[in-house]
């Protein structure tokens, strides 16, 4: 080894834990401790919160209607969903960012601040899917013992989201419904074929599987579910 060759120079890294010597301080930590609780629950937040939820229980709908066990894989229809999702919360998103973290990362506002900026989009989003039916609002406002809202400023966010959670599964499994008849009707006609030809050991499924994916890709399946799923959402 050359004396031009060096060896490799490896920083110290130190942590420092101090008792907070102010109440700022103290506010800071707990502020700190809030704000890294808020990321650990993002992905179920993101789940829960957006149009995620019914995205992902459609698709999974129309992969069993189709009678398909492998193909597509979850991960690839939770992967359609999740940049589906992106797409249609883009706007909410980008008003969160604009009113919330811009600010705050400037140091603007304080995080109290930004929290109350960040819920009202998402407040705004979710109340907008659940306008027409808030009979979900009136069960938990009910189970709380709460007086009746007259706006949506009168409803609580600890209401809402269970609220908005429950229509989201009530719309989706009423969307999955629909989207079984016709190849439940499928599956009617070849078991009852089957059955006159006397072939009652042949799985139905089997055969009527192909036929449900022909009349599937004929029908263009996937583009228009996948616009209807979106005018479901942006009405």
């Amino acid at each position: 080894m050359g004396g031009a060759v060096r060896a490799a120079e490896i920083p110290n890294v130190s942590i420092q834990i101090t008792e907070p010597r102010s109440g700022r301080e103290l506010a800071f930590s707990v502020q700190l401790l809030v704000l890294l609780t808020v990321l650990t629950l993002a992905p179920s937040l993101l789940i829960l919160l957006t149009c995620f939820l019914r995205f992902s229980i459609v698709l999974d709908f129309i992969k069993r209607a189709l009678s398909l066990q492998q193909v597509p894989p979850t991960a690839i229809l939770n992967g359609i969903a999740f940049f589906m999702t992106l797409f249609v919360m883009w706007p909410t998103f980008t008003a969160v960012y604009g009113n919330a973290f811009k600010p705050l990362s400037d140091g603007d506002i304080e995080i109290e601040e930004a929290f109350r900026q960040a819920e009202a989009p998402v407040r705004l989003f979710m109340y907008g899917q659940i306008a027409e039916d808030t009979s979900y609002i009136s069960l938990f406002m009910n189970m709380a013992k709460l007086e009746k809202p007259d706006t949506l400023a009168d409803v609580p966010t600890y209401i809402l989201v269970p609220a908005y959670i429950l229509h989201e599964l009530t719309v989706a499994f009423k969307i999955g419904v629909i989207l079984y008849i016709p190849f439940i009707i499928i599956d009617m006609v070849v078991a009852s074929i089957l059955m006159s030809m006397g072939m009652m050991m042949l799985p139905p499924v089997q055969i009527s599987m192909p036929f449900k994916l022909m009349l599937f890709v004929l029908v263009d399946g996937w583009g228009l579910l996948t616009q209807q799923l979106f005018y479901s959402v942006l009405r």
